[in-house]
């Protein structure tokens, strides 16, 4: 299928050293070169490919110049759309950038789509549906650790196991079809139960495999939710300020000064935290002030960590204790700020209570305990083994949401299998799965959820 020529800005909007103009497609280069003048007097067509070159961009109707560009041409198929490209470098203004790509637009190509690029290296087989989602994932990455996620399934990481795994079903579904198809061959293996229940049992292994690095994959795509809760004026806005490096929030003696939801994200030892600093839970009469503890309470449902300070220089208290019992049964690390002033919290009964929770004394004030929150976060979600580099990890929510469906296909199988079902009833899950693990890579999906997915892109990528 032969696709028209696309334009796009593929850098930030804004002033900057350098700003990019990017077209792909089959008349790129011939687009690019109707108002293109270079000091060599080449012609763009003329040029080898992934080459750069100085020059002017003319504007054909005035003979006026618009912009003073480089212009890098790299011929198809070995480019990342496996199409013509070419890349002009512009100065970084707004007024320029713009002018350079109504100029290409008015002479052939089309503004393209979001994601539109990385969609064309999926649709020419340049990449597959997960390599072309890491892309997304790469950009967004928050931390070290995420982005080296997102690398190794660019890389085609997840992909080469995934097809591995749908290689050895086909050839157990093939081994089926034989069997039922071609019984008097001899020399065929014959395909018994046992040996369904071998084949099975593998790539349901290798499926909980990648389920199990799921939990941390997805924290590192996505943040992981960090709420601050406690009564007010424990620090909880001390804490956030001392988390992110910046005073973000207002911190004052007077309770109740935060009054918001107030959002963040940090890097704590590489596990990104979107952090949101609430208004202190208690009981009161203020309106604006109730507002804002009936949003905490309601983050606090959808949090995937919760930090809740107490004050050492006050009395544990009812809230205090009604709190804990708020947060039970989630992840919790209980912090007991202000150990730099006199001890009047109960400790004896803060350790009872915390005795299924991390537990830290911090002074936020003379910036002692932060070190040790820091890593109690970092080893409750990870504890060391997100530093395995040769690990596969799945990220993605569509992604784990294919892998659950796909084990539990397996299962069914397996189930079938140990039931002495017949094998031509069996194979129906197997292909099934082999389906359903197609999806990740983009071998079986369907054209709207491709358009779909390509559409979250940037403009430009």
């Amino acid at each position: 299928m032969e696709l028209d020529t696309i334009a796009a800005i593929s850098t930030p909007m804004g002033e900057g050293a350098i700003a990019i103009v990017r077209l792909s497609g089959d008349e790129a280069i011939a687009i690019a070169d109707k108002m293109f003048k270079g000091v060599s007097g080449k012609r763009l067509n003329e040029v080898a490919s992934h080459t750069i070159h100085y020059g002017h961009m003319i504007d054909p109707r005035t003979n006026e110049i618009a912009e003073e560009v480089m212009v890098s041409v790299m011929k198809g198929p070995k480019t990342f759309t496996k199409e013509n490209v070419v890349e002009i470098n512009c100065h970084g203004g707004i007024a320029s950038v713009n002018r350079v790509l109504q100029l290409v637009l008015s002479y052939g190509a089309r503004l393209a789509e979001p994601g539109e690029f990385t969609k064309r290296a999926f649709l020419n087989g340049r990449i597959d549906l997960s390599q072309a989602e890491a892309v997304m994932d790469l950009i967004r990455a928050k931390t070290d650790r995420a982005m080296n996620v997102a690398l190794g399934q660019m890389e085609g990481r997840l992909s080469k196991l995934i097809r591995k795994l749908r290689q050895e079903i086909l050839e157990t579904l093939a081994h089926v079809e034989v069997n039922i198809d071609y019984p008097e061959y001899d020399d065929v293996e014959e395909m018994t139960h046992q040996l369904l229940l071998e084949k099975g049992s593998y790539v349901k292994e290798e499926i909980e495999k990648l389920l199990r690095t799921s939990h941390q994959g997805k924290i590192l795509r996505e943040g992981l939710s960090t709420v601050i809760v406690g009564r007010p004026n424990v620090g909880k806005s001390s804490l956030l300020n001392s988390l992110v490096q910046e005073n973000k929030a207002i911190v004052t003696d007077i309770p109740g000064t935060t009054r918001d939801v107030i959002e963040e994200y940090v890097n704590v030892r590489g596990v990104p935290l979107r952090l949101l600093d609430t208004a202190g839970i208690r009981e009161t009469e203020d309106i604006v002030e109730r507002i804002g503890v009936e949003r905490s309470r309601q983050v606090l449902k959808e949090a995937d960590l919760i930090l809740l300070v107490l004050n050492y220089s006050d009395d544990f208290t009812e809230e205090d204790e009604n709190l804990f019992k708020a947060v039970e049964g989630m992840d919790v690390i209980v912090i007991v700020n202000k150990t730099d002033l006199p001890q009047k919290i109960d400790m004896e009964r803060v350790q009872n209570l915390s005795r299924n929770h991390k537990l830290v004394t911090t002074s936020l004030l003379e910036d002692r305990g932060v070190d040790e929150l820091e890593e109690a976060i970092a080893s409750l979600f990870f504890e060391g083994s997100i530093e395995s580099r040769d690990m596969t990890y799945v990220s993605n929510s569509r992604h784990i949401a294919l892998l659950n469906q796909a084990l539990s296909a397996m299962e069914d199988a397996l189930m079938a299998v140990e039931m002495g079902t017949p094998i031509d009833i069996v194979q129906i899950d197997f292909t099934r799965t082999w389906e359903l693990l197609g999806e990740i890579i983009g071998d079986s999906v369907h054209e709207s959820l491709i358009d779909q997915l390509f559409s979250q892109f940037c403009l430009g990528k």
